[in-house]
């Protein structure tokens, strides 16, 4: 699982999941390869893709 920090690029067109540090579900969305990851809320939030959709 890799994990994507806000502010990077977006590596692929798919869905995302936004993850704070301790791991809670921030919600999903749809992100366009080589747009950037939006910032978050909380300090150490990451992103993950979506494998399911």
């Amino acid at each position: 699982m890799t994990k994507y920090r806000p502010g990077e690029k977006v590596p692929m067109s798919g869905e995302y999941t936004a993850y704070d540090a301790k791991g809670h579900n921030g919600g999903s969305t749809y992100l366009e390869e080589g747009s950037r990851f939006p910032a978050t809320q909380h300090e150490g939030s990451y992103y993950v893709m979506n494998m399911n959709k």
